[in-house]
């Protein structure tokens, strides 16, 4: 989401739901789900949503003009800390 609201320059504020029980409860009881990422934009909560259809929704609801800038970081997998990590297969015979 960040590198979105980046390539639109777009304020945001980032809400730590990991570490932070009361925003975890808020993005709950706003969105209706535990699943994350959640984006509220002007009111309208978007949950368990990529970067890809966080910028859809802001140029069909004309909220950002199309640009021809790229996003610093991809937008359609999680962030590095979010993915699985992957472990060493060990074959025993």
């Amino acid at each position: 989401m960040r590198a979105i609201m980046g390539k639109y320059n777009l304020p945001f504020e980032d809400r730590d739901i990991i570490n932070d029980p009361a925003q975890r409860q808020e993005m709950i009881e706003k969105s209706g789900q535990m699943l994350s990422p959640c984006v509220e934009v002007n009111g309208h909560m978007l949950p368990d949503i990529s970067g890809e259809e966080v910028e859809a929704y802001l140029l069909a609801n004309q909220l950002a003009q199309p640009t021809d800038r790229a996003a610093d970081a991809p937008t359609n997998q999680p962030c590095a800390h979010e993915a699985p990590q992957s472990a060493p297969l060990t074959f025993r015979r």
